[in-house]
């Protein structure tokens, strides 16, 4: 798939999008192609994570994409936050926002009492998601996520 350097972010999302569909890969199979893990690989399709000259070697050998559309478009700083309104709109997501709207505060007060005064990096930060079925055939989403701890610095 070709492009110009005119294309936009959503437009280059879409592309992606299209090439994967038709790969007929899984994010999973994508990142184990590149060397990534699954939600990292998405993250780049959307614009929310930093690509290395790897990634978009991997990418475009893998989806057949021109790599200098890739380039064009991954070597900058990412616009990470965007393209999701506030509060989302799409249900999956919003049902995301939604836990944290139930349960943030209770988050917040256990991970405190365990860590002290700080906050969790989303910089330092992985995250994986996982399908489990349970004895009765229900299935359920498990979303793990680990950031390193930074405490607030006492001035």
């Amino acid at each position: 798939m070709a492009g110009n350097a005119q294309t936009s972010r959503a437009e280059l999302t879409a592309l992606l999008v299209q090439a994967k569909r038709n790969s007929k890969l899984s994010f999973e199979e994508l990142g184990s192609a590149i060397g990534r893990d699954e939600v990292a690989v998405a993250a780049l399709f959307y614009g929310q994570h930093h690509a290395s000259p790897e990634d978009i070697a991997g990418l475009s050998r893998v989806l057949q994409v021109d790599p200098g559309l890739l380039h064009a478009h991954f070597t900058g700083y990412p616009e990470r936050g965007t393209g999701v309104d506030m509060p989302p709109k799409e249900p999956l997501i919003y049902r995301l926002y939604e836990i944290v709207q139930n349960y943030g505060q209770a988050y917040k007060a256990v991970i405190n009492e365990k860590f002290g005064d700080g906050i969790m990096s989303a910089i330092a930060f992985s995250t994986k998601v996982d399908k489990e079925v349970d004895e009765q055939g229900v299935t359920w989403v498990n979303i793990s996520m680990r950031g390193k701890w930074l405490p607030f610095s006492r001035f």
